[in-house]
């Protein structure tokens, strides 16, 4: 059994596309030279400052979350500022529970995703590598 990887990135002033997709690929395992499409990766990202993620243009006052419960006049809707006053842990897992595929896998992959509204983490004792953007 391979050996779990702990992979840290801090949302402060980052826009969330960028860091979901970030997330994505390392949730998915594509960082990883034994890369197969059909086993959960053990890799472990905590996603800290989650209340400081923003989007670009216009879009933080027209996005728009939607929940559909099956039943007539069921659907139920979230502005973007709203959820991010009420849960912004929920705007990150959204996001990148959009960017990973759509199989078995799924529910699982989500469990090593690991959100923080602030900086303080339970995770500091384990051997955390801090992902920085690219442009950095």
């Amino acid at each position: 059994m391979q050996e779990k990887k702990y992979f840290i990135i801090d949302a402060k002033s980052k826009p969330l596309g960028r860091i979901s997709t970030q997330v994505a690929v390392l949730l998915m395992g594509k960082n990883d030279p034994k890369f197969a499409a059909n086993v959960v990766a053990n890799n472990i990202v905590v996603v800290i400052n989650a209340k400081d993620v923003f989007l670009t243009g216009t879009k933080e006052l027209s996005k728009r979350y939607y929940h559909y419960s099956g039943f007539h006049g069921g659907i139920k809707e979230k502005s973007f500022l709203e959820l991010k006053k009420n849960d912004p842990r929920e705007i990150i897992i959204k996001s990148v529970r959009g960017m990973i595929p759509r199989n078995r896998l799924t529910k699982d992959t989500l469990k090593n995703l690991k959100v923080f509204v602030d900086s303080n983490h339970p995770f500091s004792k384990e051997n955390i590598v801090a992902i920085k953007e690219k442009d950095e």
